[in-house]
């Protein structure tokens, strides 16, 4: 096969293959031409070329064909980029020797040899593109059937052509790149000596291209001071990787040690050298990105190696706060540096391996000299210094901040902070850093702090812009610290004599600290905040809530709800201003346009609506009007509605069994969440299955469309994910809401799908799996057992042979002892099914049922249950069968153990009395913070009612069945019966049966 054979396949199957290459290959291939592949004209022959390539990709010799598609310069640069993105690609599937359809090992050979022969390409997008594929083979090749891959890199490297030069140099730094990712101890081992070996090569090449880089860019030779800066970037990057992850003990390694130190130089000449090249620069955008790899060297041994970087702590500390946080770094530092500087400090700060134990004697002697370091560095001025600037420099709102605000206030308000967004971004990285230093230096600090906040006291003038932005930044700090000065704040009485005031003042300009105030309340309301003062706030935000500025608004919500959510919210504080703030929450949602607003006051709303519960019922008429627009309006955008699922969910919860109001518009929500056929369930299912379970827990009846649903539930099922519990839960609310018409239109497809799960599932799952046919032979004894009949062979068998797991043993017990006692003339029937299938007499396996039964009572611990066997097994007398009366002994003695579980003693009478009992009469008290019942909680009462583990005294059935018995036998017989059982037994239960 000749590459003219493929070569207009591949051109015809371009869009084919597009479809295969990941996305974000498939945008970064777009920067280099626009549109590498016309995405029209090729008809039928898209599908037989992709026909054709997946037979070809399998047959030897192919990937050579794409190889020399590649190296062929002359062909089209689109077919020569899906070549080898192609190639690539196909590595993963065909490369290792046990894969289907590998690659031969000649093959593989002459592949290795053909994609080290030059280094030539002149596309760069391609070029990367073969350094990663030749960096996928070296992965599973290098170095045990690829040695001269290292050796030929190296060599190519030292060569005069520039461009050979660079396009080995980006090849060395992915192979290296890869090679360092390993984390088998033996790929580990093999990048360390691959490290030793190369490690002073790769400082010399990196020293050379910085001194060719900073000689040719102050000589204004711009062009090749470029192209040197390239080479410094991937030596760097080589390096990093080296000194990262190739020295087990980098202390050790003295050359290594002294890259480190030369950072710092270096990172000095860098910045400088920005200086000097200005923004318009063409060297500057790699001059930051430079800049920024050699912070991240730092970094990454600090992080790697916290004991052999604390040689370098002070120097690190110096050179980062000096930049930062003095005179020295004006005009030379740009954000980004500033946050990895910041970074720096920070790990410094937190690094557990710096700071000495409790009893200084069980220090490490490395954890002592970093925190002489650190205790050496951070003395009162400089943290006084330090914190200043971090307050009054960097948390002032920038000019662009303020744009954003005035221009986009919703993304200004909900811009995004949490997570691991302060290694990247500057607002986040200053607030995380003052929170380490002031929680490490709180002494020190503290009165800085308060200082400030002192200077700043009563209000401030409108007019003074750089007041209002000094008092914002003092607040944020405030709110930041609020823990740490629980001590030093009384917050009550400034939030009366101050803040209160602050809220007051209506001046457009004076919104920015409206909105740090409100925010400022938030963050102390769970840190000191008397209760008798949450009247006078609930009015605060009322007002706020109407604020003209959306930015105030959105804060006010936000601090809502850590107002309802805390510990100490009190619903009756709350309720005189419920319906006015819920209001005001309704029309703020209205009013936000972006998704990520509306999804933070759709939280707000569904803690509102969860914390006051039933309260909410009279005031969510106009909400339940706009959630299905929004439902719809949201389709392109899963995230919001699994918001909505979230604000339905309490919303049902809110309005009990009048949500069934809302089933028009609730339950095809709940069919779309939970179709698992339907590409949004990847988003929405979790949420959908808690929505469809509440809704089942708060119906007042099962309604057709209701039951329809269920349809999705095998598929679910099916999945055997995190998401079973809820889906077993579920079956369980539609038993408890209509057995009978669930179990006619469900039970088979349902017992299958359990069968399914039985064969492949934890000890717990099982277990999950029989409690939910345990419940729906409690619901429906009569039709029960007859439709989960082919489950119970197994749950039979299980107790004959001695299930090992208690739990289990439990679980089968309760379920048979369901059947006995609730269906006899079923477990007759049964019984005779199981001794044909055994080949044994019916007496004969009824009688090794109870003795397993007696012996593994102890197995059953829930007090239900085991009144449960016990008036299963007494469900036996009185009888005749010899059998029964020989398996006596053990029925009286399980009997007399649920006794003891059961009854309770009367201190005055003396006599005992079934506590288990339920009446038609008790109610259960709630108290003020108890929710009230759902449903489901008052279809289980009635339940319970009808079920003899509570219906019945297990006291009277002993009675009645033994003075049945003894009628049947005589008073002889019955004499001689008793006599079989212990005569302590005798005893104790004579002590339960007195009257």
């Amino acid at each position: 096969m000749c590459a003219r054979e493929v070569h207009a396949p591949i051109q015809q199957a371009c869009v084919f293959i597009s479809h295969h290459i990941p996305l974000a290959e498939r945008v970064y291939n777009l920067t280099y031409t626009g549109s590498l592949i016309p995405h029209h004209g090729y008809g039928q022959c898209q599908f037989s070329a992709e026909e054709q390539l997946r037979q070809w990709e399998t047959q030897p010799g192919f990937y050579s064909v794409l190889l020399n598609i590649v190296n062929n310069h002359m062909l089209d640069v689109n077919v020569r980029w899906l070549a080898v993105l192609y190639f690539k690609n196909g590595i993963d599937r065909y490369w290792r020797r046990v894969a289907p359809h590998a690659l031969s090992e000649e093959e593989k050979t002459s592949l290795r040899a053909g994609l080290i022969t030059n280094f030539n390409e002149p596309v760069n997008q391609i070029a990367t593109q073969i350094a990663v594929l030749i960096a996928k083979v070296a992965r599973l090749d290098c170095p045990r059937h690829w040695p001269e891959l290292i050796p030929i890199l190296l060599e190519s490297v030292k060569g005069q052509d520039s461009l050979q030069q660079q396009r080995a140099l980006l090849t060395f730094y992915h192979v290296t790149k890869t090679l360092a990712s390993k984390c088998l101890a033996p790929d580990r081992r093999l990048f360390q000596e691959l490290a030793s070996s190369i490690y002073s090569f790769a400082c010399s090449l990196w020293s050379h291209h910085t001194d060719c880089f900073l000689q040719q860019i102050y000589a204004r030779e711009e062009g090749p001071a470029l192209s040197s800066l390239e080479r410094t970037l991937l030596s760097l990057k080589v390096l990093r990787k080296l000194t990262v992850h190739g020295f087990p003990e980098p202390q050790k390694n003295m050359e290594l040690m002294g890259f480190l130190n030369a950072v710092f130089e270096r990172l000095k000449q860098f910045l400088e050298c920005c200086r000097q090249v200005g923004p318009e620069s063409p060297c500057r955008e790699k001059l930051e990105k430079t800049i920024i790899l050699y912070t991240k060297v730092l970094l990454d041994f600090l992080e790697q190696h916290p004991c052999a970087f604390i040689p370098h702590i002070q120097r690190s500390l110096e050179f980062a706060v000096s930049y930062v946080f003095t005179p020295a770094g004006e005009g030379l530092v740009f954000e980004r540096f500033i946050v990895q500087c910041m970074n720096l400090i920070k790990m410094i700060l937190k690094n557990d391996a710096y700071k000495p134990n409790k009893n200084i004697e069980d220090s490490k002697p490395e954890s002592l000299e970093a925190h002489r370091f650190k205790t050496a560095f951070f003395t009162h001025p400089t943290l006084t210094e330090i914190g200043r600037r971090l307050v009054s420099h960097y948390f002032l709102l920038t000019p662009e901040e303020l744009v954003m605000w005035e221009e986009d206030p919703e993304s200004f308000a909900v811009e995004e902070t949490g997570g691991d967004s302060w290694k990247y971004s500057l607002r986040p990285c200053t607030e995380v850093l003052f929170l380490d230093i002031f929680h490490n230096y709180s002494q020190t600090l503290t009165p800085v702090l308060l200082e400030m906040v002192q200077n700043l006291q009563g209000p401030t003038n409108v007019e003074d812009s750089v007041q209002l932005l000094m008092k914002d930044a003092v607040y944020n700090a405030v709110g930041l610290a609020a823990y740490e000065l629980f001590d030093n704040v009384d917050f009550d009485q400034w939030f009366k004599n101050q803040l209160l005031g602050e809220l007051q003042v209506s001046h457009h300009r004076y919104k920015l600290i409206r909105r740090r105030v409100i925010w400022l309340i938030g963050q102390w309301i769970s840190v000191k905040f008397k209760p008798d003062l949450r009247p006078l706030l609930y009015q605060v935000i009322l007002t706020l809530m109407q604020d003209p500025d959306l930015v105030v608004r959105i804060e006010t919500a936000t601090t809502l709800k850590l107002t309802v959510d805390d510990f100490e919210f009190r619903t009756e504080q709350f309720l005189p201003y419920l319906e006015s703030i819920f209001g005001l929450l309704f029309q703020l949602l209205q009013q936000v346009t972006e998704c990520d607003t509306k999804m933070q006051v759709l939280h707000v709303i569904s803690c509102v609506i969860e914390r006051v519960y039933i309260q909410i019922r009279p005031y969510v008429g106009c909400l339940v009007q706009y959630l299905p627009l929004l439902w719809k309006q949201s389709e392109e955008h899963n995230m919001l509605r699994c918001a909505i699922l979230t604000t339905l969910i309490h919303l049902v919860k809110g309005l009990g069994a009048e949500s069934k109001n809302l089933y028009p518009f609730l339950l095809p929500v709940i069919q779309l969440s939970t179709d698992v056929s339907q590409p949004p369930h990847v988003y929405l299912l979790e949420d959908g299955l808690e929505l469809w379970l509440v809704t089942l827990e708060n119906s007042p009846a099962l309604t057709p469309e209701l039951l329809r649903i269920f349809q999705n539930m095998p598929a679910l099922l099916e999945l055997s994910s995190e998401n079973l519990r809820t889906c077993f839960q579920i079956v369980n609310a539609y038993m408890y809401l209509s057995p009978t018409e669930f179990l006619q239109s469900y039970a088979e497809p349902l017992c299958r799908s359990f069968c399914d799960l039985l064969k492949d599932i934890t000890n717990e799952g099982q277990v999950q799996v029989l409690k939910v046919v345990e419940i729906a032979l409690k619901v429906s004894p009569v039709l029960a057992p007859h439709m989960f009949h082919p489950l119970l062979p197994a749950v039979f068998r299980g107790i004959l042979d001695g299930e090992r797991y208690p739990v289990v043993m439990a679980t089968y017990l309760g379920i048979i002892g369901r059947v006995l006692l609730q269906n006899s003339s079923f477990f007759s029937s049964f019984l005779s099914q199981m001794a044909s299938e055994c080949s044994q007499e019916m007496e004969q396996l009824l009688g090794s049922l109870i003795e397993m039964w007696v012996d593994r009572m102890d197995n059953i611990t829930q007090p239900e249950r085991r009144k449960l066997s016990s008036l299963a097994l007494l469900s036996l007398l009185p009888s005749d069968n010899g059998v029964i009366q020989d398996k006596f002994c053990g029925i009286i003695n399980i009997t007399v153990e649920a006794l003891h579980d059961v009854m309770t003693e009367d201190s005055e009478t003396g006599t005992y009395k079934d506590c288990m009992l339920m009446s038609h009469l008790e109610e259960p008290k709630l108290s003020d913070d108890e929710e009230p019942p759902t449903e489901q909680d008052k279809r289980k009462k009635l339940l319970a009612l009808e079920d003899p583990v509570h219906a019945v005294s297990l006291q009277q059935v002993v009675y009645e069945k033994l003075k049945t018995q003894q009628s049947m036998m005589g008073d002889q017989g019955f004499s001689l019966l008793m006599e079989t059982v212990d005569t302590e037994l005798v005893r104790q239960l004579q002590e339960f049966l007195q009257v």
